[in-house]
């Protein structure tokens, strides 16, 4: 075999368990990735000629263990070498390995792998980086395109991490009952903020980040196989699913944002959308609802309406709601104020949003919908004051441009008074 297309899709797919098994022997990030690196190179080297391994994530282990056990001998100057007939019958030991290292031992390594890169001494940056590079296994180049940042910055953002987890003395021993369950919450809140790093950009910027949306989809799908009836878990997925399926139609050619009721809707991936569909109908049967699925639900009725006018506004303000009771917050309420001003009207809207304009103060989408309310109530002048307020809270330049459009609205409308006024 010459071509290596399954030999990287192999290590991609293995890493998440033979990092978090490597991780389990050595106690140490570094020391782990540095072996399953090694594994990886004795991979690239044997697997073309021998074939794939029955297990490739056992063949990693196995062979990274050993490297790992070889340089630690190596750095300590202490005993020889093991005995080549201990280390060459990898097919007699991978066997061995793979019976022992059954689905339950594999879940609790990855899970342990995911909860050390989330660690809460870590800001929210530094844990999407580390899960990035050493549970994804990107590198810091890629990361660092992403992120926006010097390879050099991302280089220290990492060490600073892999440190700072060090110097916690993070337990390394399988979580009981509660602690898994209070690990899968802090793990699925990292995995969307990794989703959330992707999906906030403008066109410009999408095609570096992009991969940080597919990454999160990986690690929510692997998440699944983990605990596959935790409807949570379903909601999550089938969540990053629905959003990532509009991004071929989020932004124009030229770069501009274009609003979910103005989009082509026959550019959103069919395919991602059924998977989504499919998993939020299988987690609303298990009766057991949480803020995932809530928010599932609601991108699901966007992806089910053909066109604009087929959304069930209604349906969106009652989950909206719910939302808000699971989640108190005032972004949850600013977003049941874009399905109430469906519903209702902007007037309605608006005066749910007006409290909460000292509590976000600093967020582009408040000032972005008061303006969007104000201009469709006719009150141009308190729009335009809005609007500016956006433009200078914008995070991209597509968000700035967006409601630059709307202002231009705005002076065409005042022009437009202006001329008929000096006709009468």
């Amino acid at each position: 075999m010459t071509d290596l297309t399954w030999i990287s899709t192999a290590i991609s797919t293995a890493r998440p368990q033979a990092m978090g098994a490597l991780l389990r022997y050595f106690r140490d990030l570094d020391a782990a990735e540095e072996a399953f690196q090694d594994a990886c190179l004795r991979a690239l080297k044997n697997w073309p000629t021998n074939g794939p391994p029955r297990d490739p994530a056992a063949w990693l282990i196995f062979v990274g263990r050993n490297s790992g056990i070889d340089a630690v001998r190596k750095r300590a100057k202490q005993a020889p070498l093991p005995e080549e007939d201990q280390i060459s019958d990898l097919e007699d030991a991978e066997t061995d390995i793979a019976e022992r290292l059954d689905g339950a031992h594999y879940r609790d390594d990855i899970l342990r792998l995911l909860f050390i890169c989330c660690h809460p001494d870590l800001p929210a940056t530094q844990q999407i980086a580390v899960a990035l590079r050493i549970v994804s296994g990107l590198s810091v180049k890629q990361i660092a395109r992403a992120f926006l940042v010097g390879e050099s910055a991302m280089e220290q953002r990492i060490t600073r991490a892999k440190a700072r987890i060090a110097d916690a003395g993070v337990p390394f021993e399988t979580p009981g009952a509660v602690e898994r369950s209070e690990r899968l919450a802090a793990v699925a809140a990292m995995v969307y903020l990794i989703f959330n790093e992707g999906y906030s950009t403008n066109s410009g910027e999408a095609p570096a980040r992009a991969p940080l949306c597919e990454e999160a989809i990986r690690l929510a799908r692997l998440l699944l196989r983990l605990f596959q009836t935790e409807p949570e878990i379903m909601g999550l997925t089938a969540l990053l699913l629905l959003q990532h399926a509009r991004a071929p139609a989020r932004f124009d050619e030229n770069g501009e944002i274009v609003l979910l009721e103005d989009q082509d809707r026959s550019l959103w991936s069919r395919k991602m959308i059924d998977e989504g569909l499919a998993l939020v109908d299988k987690a609303l049967r298990h009766q057991k609802p949480g803020p995932y699925q809530v928010q599932a639900a609601i991108a699901a009725l966007h992806a089910r309406a053909e066109k604009p006018e087929d959304t069930d506004w209604n349906e969106i303000e009652l989950l909206y709601s719910l939302l808000e009771q699971m989640q108190p917050s005032p972004v949850v309420t600013l977003n049941r104020a874009v399905a109430v001003a469906k519903v209702r009207g902007p007037e309605a809207a608006l005066a749910m949003i007006e409290p909460l304009e000292q509590r976000l103060s600093g967020y582009f989408h408040f000032f972005g919908l008061k303006g969007g309310l104000l201009m469709q109530l006719g009150r141009g002048e308190e729009a335009r004051i809005a609007f500016d307020r956006a433009i200078a809270l914008a995070n991209t330049a597509a968000e700035a441009a967006h409601i630059r459009m709307h202002i231009d609205r705005l002076m065409k409308e005042g022009t437009a008074r202006g001329t008929a006024q000096t006709a009468r």
